[in-house]
């Protein structure tokens, strides 16, 4: 019975009934879509030819989002739809351009094509396992031979079956995942403009918040405090015109003072968050400061043969800023270290602490803030946090060619490694 359960678990009970519900759907849809294209085929001598091969490409696609749909629900397999023509200017006459020219119709028209042979032989391969298997052992009880090497050789024979079972479905079920992706999701292109785009709308985002809060910490901050120094300066010249003490002059030229130098230190501080002046020293300058203002002990470890563009400099400064804050307030590290490569024009950040793990990217968090960042400029954060550490979280960013490193510092690779235990020089 345990074997039996091994066998039949969730995931085999699902993909077995995924091939047996597609199964009719396949030849179902076989017959139509043949039938309606050798019609709209025959009749592409009259003016109905197109518009029969049009609705039939446009049934196709329902197909493909149906055939998705269930591929998700059964295999766990979430394919994106691809990108659907938009209505075309010139009404319906439009529309059958915009779907017959649409390279996605055609490509589900291929898989409802050629599925059909592929969904019997999944079948009978999948399901001939576990059927012969089965059939096998409960034909074993009611042999009326002896328990000779011919039962033994049945029994084998069925459980081999069954062990194996599993894994024959599992390859065929990776034959209609790749059907799937191929012909039923978005193409290369297709996808990398979707990835484009949704960069695009993260970047407009990112910018928006930025302008926001740069706004609302000038409203709130800098413009109060110089409006106060004006109202300072205003009451020292009603002060003056009074012929007041000097005393209370000088006070109100004290309070004016402070105010100014308060909205001085917010500014710099503005101007910090916009853009570090540390920066201008390079990404090695400006680990070596962060790792130095670290809560915890920090090692930085940099191998960069060039320097990579500014704009990338910063968000890894960001990022590392963000992840040892991370480590700092919630993971209870005891140390920390960061690795910083450029390999291949992919620049390459991980940060690792010896924390108690179980870190993860929920939505409004601050992994999940640094994964959007990241992915502006076609990034990826990959988080490794096993219950008890350590925490390993890996940053990686396209890096084309930007600033070489000045012949001084040296003229093949560059490699610093530095230490928060010690003053970094």
């Amino acid at each position: 019975m345990k074997l039996l359960t091994t066998i039949f678990d969730r995931r085999s009970r699902k993909g077995l009934a995924y091939l047996l519900l597609v199964l009719p759907i396949d030849l179902m849809s076989f017959v139509l879509l043949v039938l309606g294209t050798l019609l709209g085929t025959v009749l592409l001598l009259t003016p109905l030819g197109t518009w029969l091969l049009a609705a039939v490409l446009r049934g196709a696609a329902g197909l493909g989002g149906s055939r998705r749909s269930l591929a998700a629900r059964f295999l766990g397999d979430r394919v994106p739809a691809p990108a659907r023509p938009g209505v075309a200017a010139g009404g319906l006459f439009g529309w059958r351009r915009a779907i017959l020219s649409d390279p996605v119709s055609w490509r589900v028209l291929t898989y409802a094509l050629v599925k059909p042979p592929v969904a019997v032989l999944s079948l009978a391969l999948a399901g001939g396992f576990y059927m012969y298997g089965l059939i096998s052992l409960i034909y074993l009880p009611f042999y009326e031979g002896t328990l000779g090497p011919e039962a033994v050789g049945i029994l084998v024979t069925s459980v081999i079956l069954l062990l194996l079972g599993p894994w024959m479905l599992r390859s065929v079920l990776a034959v209609e995942r790749l059907l799937i992706r191929g012909l039923l999701g978005p193409s290369q292109a297709n996808q990398r403009i979707s990835d484009l785009q949704d960069s695009r709308d993260r970047a407009v985002k990112d910018a928006d918040i930025t302008l926001r809060r740069i706004e609302r910490d000038l409203h709130d901050g800098a413009q109060a405090r110089l409006i106060g120094v004006g109202m300072h300066l205003a009451i020292v010249r009603e002060l003056l015109g009074a012929q007041a003490p000097a005393e209370q002059v000088v006070a109100a030229v004290d309070a004016a003072q402070t105010t100014l130098t308060t909205a001085v230190g917010e500014l710099r501080d503005l101007v910090r968050g916009i853009h570090p002046p540390v920066l201008d020293a390079g990404l090695e300058a400006a680990l070596a400061t962060v790792a130095a203002g670290s809560t915890v002990p920090v090692t930085v470890e940099i191998d960069l043969p060039r320097r990579p563009p500014p704009a990338l400099e910063s968000i890894a400064y960001f990022t590392v800023c963000e992840l040892l804050t991370n480590a700092g307030r919630h993971s209870g590290a005891a140390e920390a270290t960061i690795r910083v490569d450029l390999l291949e024009d992919v620049l390459r950040l991980r940060v690792q602490d010896d924390g108690h793990g179980g870190a993860h990217q929920r939505a409004g968090g601050g992994l999940a803030g640094l994964a959007e960042r990241v992915g502006v400029v076609d990034g990826r954060l990959a988080i490794d946090s096993p219950a008890g550490g350590p925490t390993t979280v890996t940053v990686e960013i396209p890096c084309p060619a930007g600033e070489p490193l000045p012949p001084e510092r040296s003229p093949l690779r560059r490699r610093s490694v530095l230490s928060s235990r010690s003053t970094p020089g």
